[in-house]
């Protein structure tokens, strides 16, 4: 059973058609990466995987259930059991430290575990900088936070949109090297991005356009 599965899902806004019979599947473990020009229905996807909407036609089956149908207060307690997100704006607190950011996943979790929060950071090389506020990381520090922020209560999908969007070359080759370390460890990757560089690190990539999948494309690492 593939941990989650999209069958010939629609999303209609009116006469506009955001997604037109998309169906997909991800298996425990892999690398996806989701590509397409702006209005292909990359966002829309990103939105229904990660369990922040609902498809107008079609299922969503995640690590066995149908979670199309689900009321708004079941979808953000699936969001906040089984996916881990990562945003190309960092959504971090201004006036919590790099660890505080990481342990408000923990409080919506569960209990916060200073320990816990401390090792993600660690995992993302930045526990010298754990009690720095926000303004005083860097944009590629803000965003290893982030990803810190969505490893905290072991998701069973790790989802980015555009994680490397507001990095410049050096954070991002660094993103996605821990990236390609979470891959190795078993993490389950789903990446919305524009940037090719980034889709062909994946190990598949799918295009969007105008709502539909136009390819799908097996990525071979150099």
């Amino acid at each position: 059973m593939s941990l989650l599965e999209v069958k010939n899902i629609s999303k209609i806004y009116g006469s506009l058609k955001a997604l037109d019979n998309v169906s997909l599947k991800v298996e425990k473990g892999d690398w996806l990466a989701i590509m397409g020009p702006s209005g292909s229905g990359k966002s829309t996807m990103m939105n229904i995987i990660g369990a922040m909407d609902k498809p107008t036609l079609g299922q969503v089956i995640l690590d066995g259930k149908d979670i199309s149908k689900e009321s708004s207060k079941s979808l953000t307690q699936i969001r906040r059991d089984k996916i881990g997100l990562i945003f190309q704006q960092f959504h971090l607190v201004n006036y919590l430290t790099a660890l505080e950011n990481v342990m408000v996943a923990q409080y919506y979790h569960s209990i916060p575990d200073e320990k816990e929060a401390m090792e993600a950071l660690e995992r993302v090389g930045l526990a010298d900088r754990a009690k720095h506020l926000p303004a005083q990381l860097s944009g590629g520090e803000q965003q290893r936070v982030c990803i810190a922020r969505a490893l905290i209560n072991y998701p069973e999908i790790i989802l980015a949109d555009e994680p490397t969007g507001n990095l410049d070359e050096a954070n991002e080759n660094m993103v996605i090297d821990i990236f390609r370390q979470l891959h190795k460890d078993g993490s389950t990757l789903i990446v919305v991005t524009h940037d090719p560089e980034v889709a062909e690190v994946a190990q598949k990539t799918i295009v969007l356009e105008h709502g539909k999948v136009a390819r799908e494309v097996i990525n071979n690492e150099k």
